[in-house]
């Protein structure tokens, strides 16, 4: 599959047309790459995606500042700043920005500990998501939660799962929240290709599907799990297939319009009572499962360089805004420049940030204000404190 997109990359030319008259509209029509579907009939699924010039350049600075922030976090860990895991997501861009351009603010995303662009697409800022990663108390979890466990709930962003496959479940209980209120949201709940066999992941969807809950499985095969290829950790490695009676929708991950349009599709889907459904995006990440991987035992220097060169996800935006004249070359540079100005500049303010002052240890531990005893291993070296508060805040 790989190798077969790479060669469509190469090979073919996009088509794309202007609607109207090029002097007066700005709202252009891309064509979509064709889908593989599960339960569905694929004359169901869009085939062009429209957008216009100021679409095209927010999501190429978006993804531009996402890519950023994974660089410097980088940076941080080699420098040793930033201490236990980390797992970067640059070269998966065009699925954290394709989704949320689909979404809106009031529907609900859940996902597993590759998370940083989610927490950037849903609101927070480059800042608040390094001084998280650095342990400071302005980050987005109070410095207590690192880089698996940041989370906005402001709009509905619940993280940030470190337990593998696990947020599936608490994904599919959104959802049930959903239709229990109902509401005309949808819960998008993520996983890997890794987590994709996951026991919970199956309960789950059992449970979607009986209940017809509007929640959204999106399969983010990056190709190799933690270390291990598909073709090697899975029997059926069509994993929109793959929910039984859930239909299924295989996208190329590393085209946002693409990722943008299924999404929208699968929205409406759910909007519309037929209950769940399935999304594979196939997409690839640059770096190695985490810090401590460096991604080359099990693919080569020379696949990601071809990735990069035949695929990359900004690229592709790239291409689509200088063929249409939406803004020349030294325009993006300049746009590049500024968003590496913006987020170094939030890195230097995360890392003069304090660190957790002592009370924060008994923060965030019960779900009221009430005088508690710590307990010591001696009880008389216990340590009675006063909560001020339980509620992480945010923003």
């Amino acid at each position: 599959d790989l190798e077969k997109q790479m060669l469509f990359r190469k090979s073919g030319q996009r088509l794309s047309s202007f609607l109207g008259a090029r002097g007066f509209s700005k709202t252009v029509a891309i064509d979509i790459p064709e889908c593989e579907t599960h339960r569905l009939d694929p004359a169901m699924l869009p085939k062009k995606a429209e957008t216009n010039k100021e679409e095209l350049l927010a999501y190429f600075t978006e993804m531009h500042r996402q890519r950023r922030t994974e660089i410097v976090s980088d940076n941080l860990y080699k420098n040793k700043q930033i201490r236990g895991f980390l797992h970067l997501m640059d070269g998966q861009e065009a699925v954290t920005v394709g989704i949320e351009a689909a979404l809106t603010k009031q529907d609900h995303i859940i996902t597993a500990y590759r998370e940083h662009g989610y927490q950037l697409g849903r609101g927070d800022t480059p800042e608040r998501v390094v001084a998280e990663l650095l342990g400071k108390h302005t980050g987005c979890s109070k410095g207590k939660g690192g880089s698996m466990h940041i989370f906005y709930p402001k709009t509905n962003f619940y993280g940030g799962n470190g337990i593998v496959g696990a947020q599936t479940a608490v994904g599919t209980g959104i959802a049930f929240g959903i239709k229990y209120e109902g509401k005309k949201e949808v819960c998008v709940t993520m996983y890997g290709d890794g987590a994709a066999n996951q026991g919970q992941l199956f309960e789950a969807a059992n449970m979607a599907k009986l209940w017809d809950l509007p929640c959204i499985y999106v399969c983010e095969n990056n190709l190799y799990a933690m270390g291990t290829s598909i073709d090697r950790s899975a029997a059926n490695t069509k994993y929109y297939s793959r929910l039984d009676l859930v239909p299924g929708i295989k996208c190329d991950g590393m085209d946002l319009l693409a990722v943008r349009e299924i999404m929208k599709f699968a929205k409406q889907w759910c909007i519309d009572g037929k209950g769940p459904i399935a999304i594979e995006y196939e997409t690839y990440r640059y770096h190695g499962h985490s810090m401590s991987d460096p991604g080359l035992s099990y693919r080569s220097r020379e696949e990601i360089s071809q990735v990069r060169k035949e695929r990359d996800a900004i690229n592709l935006v790239k291409s689509w805004i200088l063929e249409h004249e939406f803004a020349t070359e030294a325009e993006l540079k300049a746009i590049e420049k500024k968003v590496r100005a913006d987020v170094d500049e939030a890195v230097k303010r995360a890392n003069e940030a304090p660190f957790p002052p002592e009370s924060e240890l008994y923060t965030h531990v019960l779900s009221h204000n009430e005088s508690q005893v710590i307990r010591a291993v001696e009880y008389q070296d216990s340590v009675q404190v006063q909560v001020d508060y339980c509620y992480m805040q945010t923003g």
